[in-house]
């Protein structure tokens, strides 16, 4: 073999030495895991673009409607949707239902005059 395609020889003439043994990662306490986050138990995400639309209209919400969200976001998956446009109270949102973010928020008095594109199911909560 040619020694200048050798990716030892272009590391400075490194020797390779035993493989070291794989290290557990220490166990996490201080919030949820990975496979809890993936299977939704967090409820509904808000996108960084979301946020900002309802941070510069001042739109929060409470508990209740986030749980709602939630109900809409699970009536949706249910039947397979895959981008949903859901109507909360004062709030349009479209979501990617898949990994359950909400990927823009409109409320609803601008919601009137636009037009939402890709999507297959709408929901009202």
């Amino acid at each position: 073999m040619d020694p200048r395609l050798s990716p030892v020889s272009r590391a400075g003439g490194l020797t390779a030495l035993g493989v070291a043994a794989p290290v557990a990662p220490a166990p996490r306490t201080d919030g949820p895991t990975f496979a809890e986050t993936l299977g939704g138990q967090l409820g509904v995400r808000f996108s960084a673009h979301a946020e900002a639309r309802l941070q510069s209209r001042g739109l929060s919400f409470d508990s209740s409607q986030l749980e709602r969200l939630s109900s809409g976001v699970d009536a949706a998956a249910a039947k397979g949707s895959r981008e949903a446009l859901v109507l909360l109270d004062e709030v349009a949102m479209v979501v990617a239902v898949r990994n359950r973010t909400v990927v823009t928020a409109v409320p609803r008095e601008e919601a009137s005059q636009s037009v939402f594109t890709n999507i297959d199911t709408a929901v009202i909560t």
